[in-house]
């Protein structure tokens, strides 16, 4: 069997605004019987007892508003609550290099699906790309915003295929768990963020159980997901969006100028097509139940190094522009001849910075 993934089987609101309530109930039910226990209660004034329960009651009705109990206790946005959009477009802006496309299409559809008051689906994004180009960064960003503790809420569900669903031969039961999953986190808290990494390594069928749950449907079996958020990571369609940015490149465009309607039919129809996708002829593409499929473009240098910069602010040290050159020149680039991109993205920059730790150190503290 399967771990449950991140956050799974959680109560939301709803457990919170139960427990208010049964302490109000019990301390109702605690009245009459300490009427019997302390005889001297009967001496009081009529008014003085009727005070003390009202004092009670109004006490408990304070402890159980949300506005209260939401500032101790992690609650499910109220349904009329929306994103910050400033907010959200600086973290993108500040945190995610080179991305123009998957920003400016991130923003608009989230923004969009926040704003309607009773949107027709949930909202389902698909982020294609090579390793490190800033997929599971931008999906950590839009968690981080529509839940403040993020990857850490109850809310907010990581699914990874490697570790959640790892047996070709336990697809049904994958399924059914899949299932029974989302269904009860959707009950807690309708707008729940749904994360599936590795769908290149997932087998083919299990993500189609999800399916009901993505289409045009007002409510299913009692449980309505139009505020739910799914979103695929996959390095699957990566080869795709590569060629056609080093096709840009050759042609002398900019990659800005790369534009959605240039890459989102070769996605499509490539992961669709792809055994190794995990979205291998499946009913959710075949339905247009994807919003969108978000290409993340290759990385050049000089995105690189805006993210070994940010590491280093991140870790407290002064930038300093040698360190930030001897990085990124670690990276190994392709084509190998003109090395454009870079092979890894990102994802390496942690580990080698790591390397230069020592003179960095000497050097903050030297500026300091």
């Amino acid at each position: 069997m399967a771990a449950a993934p991140h956050g799974a089987g959680t109560r939301g609101r709803a457990g919170a605004v139960g427990a208010a309530r049964a302490l109000a109930a019990a301390m109702a039910r605690s009245v009459p019987l300490l009427w019997v226990l302390l005889p001297g209660l009967a001496a009081l004034e009529p008014l003085s007892v009727g005070l003390a329960i009202g004092v009670a009651s109004a006490l408990t009705g304070y402890l159980s508003h949300p506005r209260f109990y939401c500032n101790y206790v992690e609650c499910c946005p109220r349904a009329e609550q929306r994103l910050n959009a400033t907010a959200l477009k600086a973290q993108l802006d500040n945190r995610l290099f080179g991305q123009h496309l998957a920003k400016d299409v991130v923003l608009k559809a989230v923004l969009g699906f926040s704003n309607n008051p009773s949107p027709k689906k949930p909202l389902m994004l698909s982020l294609h790309g090579w390793a490190g180009t800033g997929k599971n960064f931008l999906s950590q960003i839009l968690a981080e915003q529509v839940h403040p503790a993020g990857l850490r809420s109850k809310f907010v569900h990581l699914f990874l295929a490697t570790l959640h669903f790892p047996h070709h031969d336990q697809v049904k039961l994958y399924k059914e768990q899949l299932q029974n999953w989302i269904r009860g986190n959707v009950s807690a808290c309708p707008s729940s963020v749904f994360i599936f990494d590795e769908m290149d390594k997932m087998h083919p069928g299990v993500i189609d159980a999800i399916k009901p749950f993505l289409d045009y449907y007002e409510e299913v079996d009692g449980v309505s997901y139009r505020k739910a958020i799914f979103i695929f990571l996959s390095n699957a369609g990566g080869d795709l969006i590569n060629k056609a940015a080093l096709d840009f490149w050759a042609s002398g465009k900019r990659r800005e100028d790369i534009q959605l309607k240039d890459l989102e039919p070769l996605l499509s129809v490539g992961v669709f097509n792809n055994k190794n996708s995990g979205l291998w002829h499946s009913s959710i593409i075949d339905r247009n139940l994807i919003d969108y499929f978000v290409p993340f473009l290759p990385l050049e240098q000089r995105h690189v190094k805006m993210c070994v910069r940010a590491e280093m602010a991140a870790r407290g040290y002064a930038v300093d522009e040698k360190i930030v050159q001897e990085v990124a020149d670690e990276m190994t680039y392709f084509p190998k001849e003109q090395r454009i991109y870079s092979d890894k993205g990102c994802k390496t920059v942690q580990a080698k910075l790591d390397i230069h730790e020592d003179f960095v150190m000497r050097d903050t503290n030297t500026r300091g």
